[in-house]
C-alpha cells in the first residue's frame, strides 16, 4: 500500500516537471522564432529599400560578430575562411611558407621564420615587410592579405619586401608545414630534463610523452615542463598529459554547463609514464586554458610545484558547432573546475563595467578550496604559482611596450648593427643598451595610458560637466606632472623584465627559437629558480606540503 502510494505521488511530480519543462522549452523557441522574424524582416527591408548599395554579406557578417561581442570574447562566428584557419590551429598542419606573420594595413611583416622551412630558405628574416605577392600589391589588397602567402605544396610566389629601408625580392616556394607542439626538450643538467610545450594541438600529449621518456632515457630524474606563453586548445590533450604524471582514473576536469549533456568528468584513463618524478611546471600571464587545466590540475593533485607569474585565467570552455554554408559557431558551453573544484576563470564578462568592459573578479570574492595534501588554494584569478617570480609578471608599462612592437623593432635593428655577434651562449645585454633603449623609446614617441590616468580623465569630464574645472584645474594638472615623473620612474623600475624581453628577442635573431631555448637552460631566471627547487627534494617536497602553524 506504501509503495502505491509513493507511486502516485511520484508520477503526479514527473508529469508536472515534464509539463513545465515543455512548456518553458515553447516559450523559449516562440521567442526565439519571434526575434528571427523580426530579424529576417529588417534584414529584407535594409537591403531592399534603403537608399545606396548594400552589401548583404557585410551587414550580416557585422550583425552577427556585433551580437556576440555582449557574450565572451571566445563565442565567435567562423566563416569559410575561419574554419581552415581553426582546423591549423588544432592539427598543426597547413601548406605555406613556415612563418609567423602580421597583417598589417599596407604590408605584411615577418614577424618569426621558422627554421629550415620556405621563408627561411628564401631568406627572409624578422622584421622583413613583404609589399607585393607576386602581381599583387599588398596594400591594393582589399581582403585578408594573409591569403597571398598561401598556396599549394610546391608552388612558388615571388615576393617584393623591405629589409632596413632597401626593396629586395626573393622566390618562396610552398610546402607542408608541421607545427610541433613540443618544438624543444633537452637536457639541463645530468639530472634534470626540460620540455617546451607550446600547444595543445592533436599532437601535444603523444609529443610530451615522448619528449618525457626520451629524457628519462638519457638520465633525467626530474623534469621541467614550460607552459609559458601556451595559450591553449583541446581539452583531452590537456588531461592526457595530466596523465602522464598521475595515475589511471585520477579526476582531472569536470565541465559544468546549464546544459546537462555538456556537464562531464575528465579521469585519466591510461597507465601513466611516471607518477613518482619531481616536476616543476612554468607558467606566465599567456599561459591559458589547456595550460591552465594541465598546471592547476597538478597543483591541485600536489602533483606538480607551480613556477613563475598568475597565469591568464580562462575557466571557459569552447565547442565548434557547424552552420550552413561551411560556415561555424565556436560557442562557449560550459566552465571548467580543476579536481579542487575551484573555476579559475579571471574575468567577468556577464557584469561589465560603464564603458562596457569585462571586469575583474574581485579578490575578495575569491573562495578557497584545498588541495589533495589540505594547501590552499583559489579560484577566480588564474592559478596562483606556488613560487611567484615578479620577472614572470608583465607590468603595463612592459605591456605597452610589447603592444607597441617597440621590443620587436629594436632587436631588428640591433641585429643588423651587429650582424657578425659571436658566441651568443654568453650574451648579456648592459646598462648602457637599457639607456640606448631609452633613447630609442623617446625617439619613438613612447607613451602609455596607465589605469590612473583614466581614472582622473573620468574625473576631469565629470568635473567640466559639472563646472568644477577651475576649482580643480590647478591640483589636476599638478597631479598629471606627478604621474608622468612616475611613468618614466616605471620604466627603470621594470629595467629587469624589460632586458630579459629584449634579450629573448634579439637572440632569436641570431639562433631561431630552438637557440632560444639552449639559451634559456643557463640564463632564463625561472629555469633557474626550477632547478634550484628541484636540486633539493627536500626543498621541493616542501613546497608541495601542508604549512603548520
Amino acid at each position: 500500500m506504501k509503495r502505491l502510494l509513493k507511486t502516485r505521488i511520484i508520477i503526479p511530480i514527473l508529469a508536472l516537471a515534464i509539463l513545465v519543462t515543455a512548456s518553458s522549452f515553447k516559450n523559449d523557441f516562440f521567442e526565439v522564432a519571434k526575434q528571427l522574424e523580426i530579424f529576417t524582416t529588417l534584414f529584407k527591408e535594409i537591403n531592399m529599400s534603403y537608399v545606396d548599395e548594400t552589401n548583404p554579406a557585410d551587414l550580416m557578417d557585422k550583425a552577427i560578430k556585433s551580437m556576440l561581442e555582449d557574450l565572451d570574447p571566445y563565442t565567435q562566428f567562423y566563416n569559410e575562411q575561419d574554419v581552415e584557419a581553426e582546423k591549423i590551429r588544432r592539427t598543426g598542419d597547413y601548406t605555406g611558407i613556415g612563418a609567423k606573420v602580421r597583417v598589417l594595413k599596407d604590408k605584411l611583416l615577418i614577424v618569426e621564420p621558422y627554421q629550415g622551412y620556405p621563408a627561411d630558405k628564401a631568406g627572409l628574416k624578422a622584421g622583413d615587410e613583404i609589399i607585393k605577392v607576386n602581381n599583387t600589391v599588398v596594400a591594393d589588397f582589399k581582403d585578408d592579405a594573409g591569403e597571398l602567402l598561401k598556396g599549394a605544396a610546391n608552388s612558388s610566389a615571388n615576393v617584393t619586401y623591405v629589409r632596413q629601408g632597401k626593396q629586395y625580392t626573393t622566390e618562396i616556394k610552398h610546402s607542408e608545414i608541421e607545427i610541433d607542439a613540443v618544438p624543444y626538450f633537452s637536457m639541463i643538467n645530468d639530472k634534470t630534463g626540460y620540455i617546451v610545450l607550446n600547444a595543445f594541438n592533436t599532437k601535444a600529449s603523444a609529443q610530451t610523452s615522448y619528449a618525457l621518456r626520451d629524457l628519462k632515457a638519457q638520465g633525467a630524474k626530474k623534469i621541467i615542463l614550460d607552459l609559458r606563453g601556451n595559450p591553449g586548445g583541446l581539452l583531452h590533450e590537456a588531461v592526457n598529459i595530466v596523465n602522464l604524471f598521475v595515475p589511471k582514473g585520477q579526476l582531472v576536469v569536470t565541465t559544468k554547463s546549464k546544459v546537462e549533456k555538456f556537464n562531464r568528468t575528465y579521469y585519466t584513463s591510461k597507465d601513466p609514464v611516471d607518477t613518482e618524478i619531481p616536476l616543476v611546471v612554468l607558467i606566465n600571464g599567456s599561459s591559458a586554458s589547456a595550460s591552465e587545466i594541465v598546471s592547476g590540475s597538478l597543483q591541485d593533485l600536489d602533483r606538480a610545484v607551480i613556477v613563475g607569474s598568475r597565469s591568464f585565467g580562462k575557466g571557459l570552455v569552447q565547442r565548434p558547432k557547424p552552420l550552413t554554408y561551411g560556415t561555424q559557431l565556436k560557442i562557449t558551453i560550459s566552465r571548467y573546475y580543476t579536481p579542487s573544484g575551484r573555476c579559475i576563470q579571471a574575468l567577468d564578462y556577464w557584469h561589465r563595467d560603464e564603458q562596457g568592459n569585462a571586469v575583474r573578479i574581485d579578490k575578495k570574492n575569491y573562495n578557497e578550496f584545498k588541495t589533495k595534501g589540505g594547501r590552499k588554494v583559489y579560484d577566480g584569478g588564474g592559478v596562483q604559482p606556488d613560487e611567484a617570480m615578479e620577472i614572470s609578471k608583465n607590468s603595463a608599462v612592459t605591456d605597452a611596450i610589447l603592444n607597441d612592437f617597440l621590443i620587436f623593432d629594436y632587436a631588428t635593428n640591433y641585429y643588423y648593427k651587429h650582424p657578425n655577434l659571436e658566441n651568443i651562449g654568453q650574451f648579456k645585454l648592459g646598462n648602457s643598451d637599457f639607456e640606448d633603449f631609452k633613447k630609442y623609446l623617446k625617439s619613438n614617441d613612447f607613451s602609455f595610458v596607465t589605469e590612473t590616468e583614466k581614472a582622473l580623465s573620468e574625473v576631469h569630464k565629470k568635473a567640466i560637466k559639472e563646472d568644477l574645472e577651475d576649482n580643480i584645474k590647478n591640483e589636476y594638472n599638478q597631479l598629471l606632472k606627478t604621474l608622468n615623473s612616475s611613468k618614466e620612474l616605471a620604466i627603470n623600475q621594470n629595467k629587469d623584465q624589460i632586458l630579459s624581453l629584449l634579450t629573448d628577442e634579439i637572440v632569436k635573431r641570431y639562433v631561431y627559437r630552438e637557440g632560444l631555448y639552449d639559451y634559456y637552460k643557463n640564463h632564463n631566471p625561472e629555469i633557474k629558480k626550477s632547478t634550484e627547487i628541484l636540486s633539493n627534494l627536500e626543498t621541493y617536497y616542501d613546497y608541495l606540503r601542508l604549512k603548520k602553524g
